[in-house]
């Protein structure tokens, strides 16, 4: 395994928000479950609280709409749903991030209105400006917005480091296959192996 540059690695927490992963949110029935029972978030923050003190970047993609929804696109049963429940409206409090991995100063936060972080959102020139090379992933759902936001980086030329513990998907059966397509385009370590090599 390459060692982790903490000054130009990034730490990417995909949807860590009470619509994706709070049990009343409008994905709560899917995901909240999973991520109480495998203790997620937790390894998550222990993840970002490694970054941050190795000096690196701190990253959280949300979703968020607009008032009448003229940024969604129901193209899908998932963005259909969003609309149909008013979810992920800007300002509402479910659609913040979840106080256990609450962003601090330094922190930033990325807004997106599809499916993965990358797409439409500034987060590659966020991750440039900084000499970012190597990006930890967290989040939900493994195998839709974290696997999705994976492919990006991919295609863009980061390095991906997967922190398995620290996402989950809807059946630990998803969360395990996905877990073998990214392992084949990048690093899967669990959080003790990120803290570790990150405090090197």
């Amino acid at each position: 395994m390459r060692e982790l540059d903490p000054m130009r690695t990034a730490v990417v927490g995909v949807h860590w928000q009470h619509e994706v992963v709070s049990p009343d949110g409008v994905f709560g029935p899917f995901f909240a479950a999973q991520v109480s029972r495998h203790r997620v978030a937790s390894y998550a923050a222990q993840v970002t609280a490694a970054v941050r003190a190795g000096g690196g970047l701190v990253v959280y993609t949300r979703v968020a709409y607009r008032p009448g929804y003229p940024d969604l696109i129901p193209n899908t049963p998932s963005f259909a749903l969003v609309r149909e429940r008013q979810a992920y409206l800007e300002g509402a409090p479910k659609t913040r991030i979840v106080d256990e991995l609450a962003p601090e100063a330094g922190d930033v936060v990325i807004t997106n209105v599809r499916l993965t972080g990358f797409f439409g959102s500034e987060l590659d020139t966020v991750l440039r400006r900084r000499g970012v090379d190597s990006v930890l992933f967290t989040g939900v759902a493994t195998n839709l917005s974290v696997t999705g936001t994976v492919f990006e980086a991919v295609n863009l030329g980061y390095r991906p480091v997967v922190v398995s513990d620290a996402c989950t998907a809807a059946t630990d059966e998803a969360h395990r296959a996905s877990l073998e397509t990214l392992g084949q385009l990048g690093e899967v370590v669990t959080t003790a192996e990120a803290v570790e090599r990150l405090s090197r």
